[in-house]
């Protein structure tokens, strides 16, 4: 917003707030109590003037900020996704088992945009984002938290790929075939023993991946870990690149321009191998801008809007996307909760990975102000715990 507009919208505010009447207080001379009550009621509509006028302007510099922070290259060609409409019957019940009586019907082109909240008023529904729909081997948020990671790698020429996640990692198996699809290689540390027979995403791992599992003692110090393992890949020759520097880089390059091509061969002309290490979940900095990405595409006015107040439900593994979720929200100005049930962690800890993501979104996008677009001392995201085992509420669905 331009300064002369800024100044005319509060002349104007001032000249309504003269020519409104004003009660005289009893027991005072009319025309003091007069004065002094629209001196009052003055100041306070100036003050919510300014307040109104600096958050269009931080509305302006969020939008601002979120244009310069999705202009770069993605793995994804397109940010869009379906989007499911699930009916809940009638018959559902709060007492007894959850899921008793309860019938579903889903509706895979449902109304959105301007009918959204006519029509939702008639029967009880939510709505799902089909993210599993993205890629037949790299399921659901995977592929959005690898979304801005893996231009970024192609980039600046990285061969090499150290991640590491559970036996079945969803995480590892979707890191190995983005980077096969790549030519990349990916060295994959899974936690625990090779199982007898090779399944599910172990299997895919195995497949497109370099897998080498590692026993649980060694597991639990996984910085040490991954730090150790890319170094041994790596070499004598080689050099163990920094994630966070290249997204720096290419932030304040806006994008993958000339000059950030530059600094990357000086840096890693004369390395034979460049090796990047991806932390559990893809737990970094990068892997929220996917998730951001996300939620510009959903508040779009044909799909959910801005406006709408919205409930986001997530699964919590690491964390990642329930906090770039919650940090797009913010960003974008959405009254949208994001709500993340969690899984692998306590309370603490998840608040303790929010604080640190958000802390390395900062410096890495240079946001020292980032704190103003929060609210004080609250999160980006609401955890909850998970009131019945994964495996127990597949169960109560498919009796």
């Amino acid at each position: 917003m331009s300064v002369p507009h800024s100044r005319t919208s509060l002349v104007a505010s001032l000249r309504r707030t003269r020519n409104t009447a004003t009660p005289t207080v009893a027991g005072s001379p009319p025309y003091r109590s007069a004065r002094k009550q629209e001196h009052r009621f003055s100041s306070q509509r100036l003050s919510s003037t300014l307040r109104s006028q600096g958050a269009l302007e931080l509305s302006v510099h969020k939008e601002e900020f979120v244009s310069k922070l999705l202009n770069r290259k993605w793995a994804l060609r397109s940010p869009a996704t379906q989007i499911h409409q699930i009916m809940v019957s009638n018959l559902y019940r709060e007492q007894g088992d959850a899921f008793d009586n309860v019938s579903f019907v889903n509706i895979q082109q449902p109304s959105l945009g301007k009918s959204l909240v006519a029509e939702n008023h008639c029967q009880p529904s939510f709505y799902v984002v089909r993210d599993d729909l993205l890629h037949p081997l790299v399921n659901g948020n995977k592929a959005r938290k690898l979304d801005a990671l893996l231009p970024l790698l192609e980039h600046n020429s990285v061969t090499d790929v150290v991640a590491c996640g559970g036996c079945q990692s969803a995480h590892a198996a979707a890191v190995a075939v983005s980077c096969a699809e790549r030519g990349l290689k990916s060295h994959l540390l899974l936690r625990g023993e090779q199982p007898e027979t090779l399944t599910g995403y172990n299997l895919i791992s195995t497949m497109y991946g370099n897998v080498r599992y590692v026993p649980r003692s060694l597991y639990a110090k996984r910085e040490e870990m991954l730090a150790m393992h890319a170094n041994k890949v790596a070499g004598s020759d080689g050099s163990i690149v920094s994630l966070g520097e290249l997204l720096e880089a290419s932030f304040s390059n806006q994008g993958f321009g000339e000059q950030s091509v530059q600094v990357a061969t000086r840096t890693y002309a004369e390395s034979e191998k460049k090796v990047v290490i991806i932390n559990e979940g893809a737990g970094d900095a990068v892997g929220l801008l996917g998730a951001i990405r996300l939620v510009e595409y959903l508040s779009q006015e044909h799909l959910f809007g801005r406006n709408q107040a919205l409930k986001v439900i997530v699964d919590a593994g690491t964390g990642t996307t329930a906090i770039g979720l919650g940090l797009g929200a913010v960003c974008l100005g959405l009254p949208w909760k994001v709500t993340a049930v969690m899984l692998a962690d306590t309370i603490e800890g998840y608040r303790q990975k929010e604080k640190s993501l958000i802390s390395e979104f900062r410096v890495s996008f240079n946001l020292p102000d980032l704190d103003q677009l929060l609210s004080k001392g609250r999160g980006v995201v609401h955890w909850v715990e998970r009131s019945l085992p994964r495996k127990q509420i597949w169960q109560s669905v498919e009796r």
